[in-house]
This record gives C-alpha cells, sequence and structure tokens, in this order.
C-alpha cells in the first residue's frame, strides 16, 4: 500500500474538536486499510491512560489509539502536563513524571528544546512504523507570545511535513476572522503546511454556507474541504473537563440517578461514561449539597491534588453532604482519590502536593493513605469482590492506603495483592480507574434498586459504534479524494 505523508488537524482556538476529528479521521484511514496512529507531542489533561508497559499518557490518544485499533504507547504523547493547581503542572515525559513546574518555569524555561527533541525522536519512531501519522495540535495555531517556544503546533507540523487542516468551530461565532487571522499570523513556511481548513458544528442547512466556504477560500488562497454539522448523537469520550458543563445536571424519577462530585482538580471523568450510557441511570456532575443528599448513588471520583480537592468539598458543604448521604443508607463509592478522602486521614509527609502535611478524610471507610513520591502507572485485571470472572483497569496514582484494623479488599490481582475496601453493598473505594466498565462492577453498583435488571450494554460494542458512526459523518461532509490527494502528494 502506498506510503501516505503525516497528517495534522490544528485550530483556531482551545475545544474547537480536534481531538474528536483526529479520533473520525484514525478510524477512516484504518477503514481504508491503512495502518494510522495518533500523535500529540504535548498534551495538558487531568485525564491520562495507563499503557500496557505500565506508562502514562493523555486519555484523548489513548481513544485515537482504540480508533485505529491499536494498544497505546508513550510515542502516541511523548509529553503530558496534569495540573496541581492554578499555576503548576507536574511534567510527564514518556510516561513518567520528571517533576513539577510552574507555568512560567515550564513555557519560559531552558527545557523545551529537550521536550521537543523527545517529541520529534517519538514522532518519528512512529512513522517508520505506522502508515499514516495522524497528529494533533494544541489550543490556537497563533499564540504569537508563545509561539517561538510551542513544541505542539506548527513548528511540529514542519518538522513532519504533514499535510496540515485548520478547524474551526462555527458555533462559537467569528469564524471568518479566526480563520483568516490565524493562517495570516503564520510565516510563510507554516502557512504552507495548510493544506485545507474544517469548518466545525455548523448548525442547521449545511447548503447555506456554501458563500461563505467560497469567501473564506478567497480570502486565505485554502480550500475548504468540509463542513460537519453539530452532532449530539455520537459519544466519543472527552479529553477536557469542560464538556461537563454539558452534562445534565438535574435527577430523574423514572432512573437511578447517579451524582459525581465535581472537584476543582477532577481526574480521569471518563471512569463515569459507561454509566452515562447506561439506561438505567441517570448520570450527572454536581457540587449542590442538597443535589448530592438525594442522589440514589454518589461517586467521588479522583483528583490530581486530593487534599486540596478535600478541603474544597468541606468549604463548600459538599463533605457534610456526602457523610449524611451514607448515614442515611445511600451508595457511595470513591475511586483513586475519592477513595483517600473517604478515609480518616490523608498524610503528606513530604508535602508533595502542598505545604500542608495531613487532612482528616470523611471517615467513612477505615483506611488512612499515605501520599508518597512514587508514581504507579499500570494495566491490571482483578477479581472483583467473591466474583471469579476476570475485569481489567487501569492504576494512576501517588499514595499507600492501608486498612486501619481488619483490611477487607474489593478486588484481588492474579498476584494476590488486593485493591480497595468493601465496607459494605452501599459503600466501597478503590485505585482502580474503568472499574465500572466491567459489566459484573456496575450491575453490582445498579444492584438493589427497582430498576436493578441487568442490562444487555456492552460499553465496548458502543465506543466501536461511535467511533465507526463518526467516520460515517465525516465521510459525508469532506471532500476524501482532495483529503486524500494530499496524502499522496510528493513529500516537499
Amino acid at each position: 500500500m502506498i506510503k501516505l505523508r503525516p497528517l495534522m488537524f490544528v485550530g483556531t482556538g482551545s475545544d474547537v474538536g480536534k481531538s474528536i476529528v483526529n479520533t473520525g479521521f484514525c478510524r477512516i484511514l484504518k477503514q481504508d486499510g491503512y495502518q494510522p496512529v495518533p500523535f500529540k507531542a504535548q498534551n495538558m489533561s487531568l485525564n491520562s491512560f495507563a499503557t500496557p508497559e505500565g506508562f502514562e499518557i493523555g486519555r484523548a490518544q489513548a481513544v485515537q489509539a482504540e480508533a485505529c485499533g491499536l494498544p497505546c504507547h508513550t510515542d502516541m504523547n511523548p509529553v503530558l502536563l496534569k495540573p496541581t493547581n492554578d499555576k503548576s503542572s507536574q511534567v510527564v515525559l514518556n510516561g513518567k513524571p520528571i517533576g513539577t513546574q510552574t507555568a512560567v518555569e515550564y513555557f519560559m524555561g531552558n527545557n523545551k528544546l529537550a521536550l521537543f527533541d523527545e517529541a520529534k525522536a517519538a514522532f518519528h519512531r512512529l512513522n517508520k512504523k505506522y502508515n499514516p501519522v495522524v497528529l494533533e495540535g494544541a489550543g490556537s495555531i497563533s499564540e504569537l507570545n508563545l509561539k517561538s517556544r510551542d513544541i505542539t503546533n506548527m513548528r511540529m507540523a514542519v518538522e513532519a511535513n504533514a499535510a496540515t487542516y485548520l478547524i474551526a468551530d462555527i458555533d462559537k461565532g467569528g469564524v471568518f476572522a479566526s480563520v483568516y487571522g490565524s493562517i495570516q499570523l503564520l510565516d510563510e513556511e507554516e502557512r504552507k503546511q495548510i493544506k485545507g481548513i474544517i469548518i466545525n458544528k455548523f448548525r442547521g442547512d449545511i447548503k447555506l454556507f456554501e458563500d461563505g466556504k467560497k469567501i473564506i477560500e478567497e480570502l486565505t488562497g485554502k480550500p475548504v474541504i468540509g463542513v460537519l454539522p453539530y452532532f449530539k448523537d455520537i459519544h466519543i469520550e472527552e479529553e477536557d473537563s469542560v464538556s461537563l458543563d454539558k452534562k445534565f445536571r438535574t435527577s430523574s424519577k423514572e432512573k437511578i440517578n447517579c451524582a459525581v462530585v465535581i472537584l476543582p482538580r477532577m481526574a480521569n471523568f471518563t471512569d463515569f461514561n459507561v454509566l452515562e450510557h447506561d439506561p438505567r441511570v441517570h448520570l450527572f456532575y454536581t457540587n449542590n449539597p442538597l443535589e448530592i443528599e438525594t442522589a440514589d448513588v454518589i461517586i467521588i471520583p479522583g483528583s490530581k491534588n486530593t487534599i486540596s480537592d478535600l478541603q474544597e468539598l468541606k468549604q463548600n458543604g459538599v463533605a457534610v453532604s456526602i457523610v449524611k448521604a451514607h448515614k442515611n443508607g445511600k451508595k457511595v463509592i470513591g475511586i483513586c482519590g475519592g477513595f483517600q478522602m473517604m478515609g480518616e486521614i490523608i498524610s503528606d509527609p513530604l508535602q508533595i502536593e502542598g505545604n500542608i502535611p495531613s487532612i482528616a478524610g470523611l471517615g467513612i471507610l477505615p483506611v488512612k493513605t499515605n501520599i508518597t513520591n512514587e508514581k504507579l502507572t499500570e494495566q491490571c485485571s482483578f477479581k472483583f469482590k467473591d466474583s471469579k470472572q476476570d475485569c481489567i483497569g487501569y492504576e494512576i496514582h501517588m499514595g499507600e492506603t492501608v486498612a486501619v484494623g481488619n483490611n477487607i479488599p474489593l478486588c484481588t490481582f492474579p498476584n494476590g495483592k488486593t485493591d480497595g475496601y468493601f465496607l459494605n453493598q452501599n459503600c466501597w473505594g478503590s485505585y482502580i480507574h474503568g472499574i465500572l466498565d466491567n459489566k459484573i462492577v456496575t450491575q453490582d453498583l445498579l444492584s438493589g434498586f427497582n430498576l436493578e435488571q441487568e442490562s444487555d450494554f456492552n460499553y465496548q460494542e458502543f465506543k466501536e459504534e461511535q467511533y465507526d458512526k463518526l467516520a460515517g459523518l465525516i465521510r459525508e461532509n469532506i471532500d476524501m479524494d482532495l483529503f486524500y490527494s494530499h496524502l499522496k502528494e510528493e513529500e516537499e
């Protein structure tokens, strides 16, 4: 099969749909017989995933790898930034944390050249093995104050000589100015990499934008290769917590109400996507104490800064509501940082998360946690409770949690080690992300209600269907002949 040149999707800004479009084209290229692979030089996200080798990458690239039919690898996302507070982030290089830096230290420091070298090396390894590499940019391509130190956008496009497509979100407004301005602010070499423009999230009859396409093409000298409609019926895992604003916030009388507690530094909220699509469940995200008390199931999610987020829960009244709901017999579970919060105390003697050496937990589970400087990152298989059925998930955490008194584990690993704590049918905690993706766990969580009938919902099959639906939507609205002609051009 012909070797295609790399391709790249960049944006006029953040949240314009780069990750989703990238995922769709990954599936299209796979459907068409190629061996695509995703790549993002630098990602900033609290949603991460463990590779089979036990390293950490951004969740978006793991999703894109799944769309390609590949196991994820650190080369797909060599640099990951995980915000620990409003000004600092943990820097993860090739899957392992190398320290925490402020935004000023990271963007203004001297390490960007070394990180770019690592990113380039990762790209070239993928480019030798796969066909083609599907790159993704970050934010806007025209942040002039950061451009000289950027390792993710047009600098990477030039290095890869990628056929690059600019994505604009028409739903935000100002699409003509954002497209024209973004391209005009590029230098000549960068502008040459732009092969086309994709207008995303168009509402209404796309035929009404024909004149708009012509105007953009005349202004920029670049073809609009397609206009993608705004859709709500295709569900691809989101990368950023900005998507949580779109999650419903009200309760339902016909379904089991599951409330996910909103944390300022919530991590891996994709743990709950399976519940969002389970027909028995009404899932919503909230930090409203009354909504939490009246929910049927309360879930405390993971956090990149457990102590700081626990402080927030105590200050806004949510901590009291969680404890009250537990005492009233509601189901309360915690995953990763949420599991730590449910215990009696969290200690941070090395002050890894901040300057607070310890904090009292919610006191729901008889466990105590010690934050450590070693991060555990691995995929895992386990048995849930007394079941003999194999389950899968992954762990990403810094900290060790031990029982105060008798240890009643929730899960057992093949090597005999255990995870979590099982208090009773209505209350447990676990470090395992993706634990709810296992049907036996979800069925157990939703038992005891009037709607406890077992669902035949298969989350993995559902995800595969969504990738195919997304690919179909893109094919219908993109000039695929023009797209492939760009990828088959001789490298200049």
